[in-house]
């Protein structure tokens, strides 16, 4: 892993290298978190790059990704840790054939139950331990990148057990105790904004919101992602994509549909934007039938303005 960050610059150059492109504010703050040692909650619409950040800062850190993907009632188990009850079963049953020759030599029912006891810790040793992405982000050999997606699609029980990894990287088990990081990880939550998140869950990270690009971050993006888009192609594909975000959608086309689309062009060997070709083709871009109509709807009158407009 990387044992400093140099430089924002460091960070932008490095990040463009793996075809992230991003702004000075984004790199502001995958700086800070390296060097405060802070987790930074990642906001936006969807297909922004949120994901792709962590991603990249991995790569940039050449730290191992870990992936907590959140879903409506993940819990603890599921997050932290599981015990492998399959292999504590078939303990048990090698237990039960051997258990009368184990007491045979206790002087006392006091002694059995001890030894009995220590049998009884071994069910909860390390053995039979199954780590989840959060503890194996703490346990690491190395330092890691942790990514929690999605945070918002979790319950506010899960984000409350979080909070004690998030300010002090560490964990506590029942059976075996406080957890704490041998490398503290550089932590990425992302958000959709399905739900308002707690107060202290927002105490502990630092913020960054990633909007949908604005036409000149989306032509370097596209530049840098699909170069064998031709330039006249590129920007009627980036004028087209800004009109359709100031309509009134129910969901606006991302960075990541963008990308589809313009892939999906160089495929069908496209030179420039005809209405034809983008009324077959709006269904990469827009993911909602009444969103589609809407864009039908505008073509003869996007196609009928002067592009320099």
């Amino acid at each position: 892993m990387k044992t400093r960050i140099d430089s924002l610059d460091d960070v932008v150059t490095s990040f463009a290298g793996q075809g992230y492109i991003c702004d000075e504010r984004t790199a502001l703050a995958v700086y800070l978190a390296a060097q405060l040692h802070k987790p930074v909650l990642v906001e936006g619409p969807p297909g922004v790059g949120k994901t792709e950040l962590a991603k990249a800062a991995s790569a940039f850190l050449e730290a191992p990704l870990i992936r907590l993907q959140c879903y409506e009632g993940l819990d603890e188990s599921r997050a932290l840790y599981e015990w492998k009850y399959g292999k504590q079963l078939l303990y048990t049953q090698l237990l039960r054939d051997k258990l009368s020759g184990m007491l045979a030599d206790t002087e006392s029912l006091e002694h059995s139950m001890q030894r009995l006891g220590d049998l009884g810790d071994a069910f909860y040793s390390e053995t039979f331990l199954e780590p989840r992405p959060l503890l194996q982000a703490l346990r690491a050999d190395e330092p890691v990148v942790l990514l929690i997606d999605e945070i918002d699609k979790a319950d506010q029980e899960f984000e409350a057990f979080l909070l004690e990894l998030l300010s002090d990287f560490q964990i506590s088990i029942p059976e075996m105790g406080t957890v704490r990081a041998r490398h503290q990880p550089l932590v990425f939550l992302t958000s959709n904004d399905q739900r308002e998140l707690s107060d202290a869950l927002k105490r502990r990270c630092l913020h960054l919101y990633i909007p949908y690009p604005d036409a000149a971050l989306e032509q370097r993006i596209l530049a840098e992602r699909v170069p064998e888009l031709g330039e006249q192609l590129r920007d009627q594909l980036v004028a087209f994509i800004q009109h359709l975000r100031e309509q009134d959608m129910k969901k606006l086309p991302a960075i990541s549909e963008t990308l589809d689309w313009a892939r999906a062009l160089v495929l069908l060997h496209a030179d420039s934007l005809e209405p034809e070709l983008v009324e077959q083709t709006l269904a990469l871009v827009l993911k909602n039938e009444q969103d589609v109509a809407l864009a039908r709807d505008l073509l003869p009158h996007w196609f009928r303005k002067p592009r320099s407009a």
